[in-house]
């Protein structure tokens, strides 16, 4: 097994889904490489673009599946197989409904909750047990809108706060690649939530 630690961030290619919410796992990633100093290439083999770096002291691959949320899994398995990943080893982000713009939250292992990305890298990959950070993205309050609501753009208050949990997120990687996953989560879920009734 590698001793690489993958970081997955999932969203939509092309930059009709560039600002929106279900693109926060792309956002996420952007930070970590613009914080690296290293671009991401695409790389047809892996369904995806990638960027091998160093983060924290530890050999870090960044990776963007290309595939289309519903159809990421096919790029995880392709990062995990080539580099022998172990779940441990493995981190997705991904924006989630059932948490308010503002809030981000990890947990290892656990269902997919509807997410269409994690349902896909779940039929691809047997072991589910992997690390997933979860951005807020909050929910609009009926399930039949939910497709076209994460297909656009929060308002300008929500984005504000969106990126700047996942910039408090990428603060927490330090302890998350250092092995210290639980003082990450307690310093990440103890960032004060926003007032939701001022967004």
């Amino acid at each position: 097994m590698s001793d690489h630690y993958v970081i997955v961030g999932l969203g939509n290619p092309g930059a009709k889904y560039a600002k929106t919410r279900h693109n926060a796992g792309f956002w996420f990633l952007d930070l970590l490489a613009k914080r690296a100093q290293v671009v991401l290439r695409n790389q047809s083999k892996f369904h995806a673009e990638l960027a091998k770096t160093g983060l924290y002291g530890q050999d870090c691959i960044l990776v963007k599946p290309m595939t289309f949320m519903n159809r990421c899994g096919q790029a995880v398995r392709a990062v995990v197989d080539y580099y022998k990943i172990s779940s441990d080893r493995l981190l997705i982000v991904y924006d989630e409904l059932d948490l308010p713009p503002g809030v981000a939250r990890l947990k290892k292992g656990g269902g997919h909750g509807g997410h269409n990305g994690l349902r896909d890298i779940f039929c691809h990959n047997q072991d589910h047990e992997f690390l997933r950070l979860r951005i807020g993205i909050g929910h609009p309050g009926c399930k039949d809108a939910v497709t076209g609501y994460v297909l656009s753009r929060p308002s300008a208050a929500q984005e504000l706060l969106t990126r700047r949990v996942i910039s408090h997120a990428a603060d927490v990687m330090r302890e998350v690649l250092g092995d210290e996953v639980s003082k990450a989560m307690k310093t990440l879920h103890t960032v004060v939530e926003p007032d939701q009734e001022k967004i």
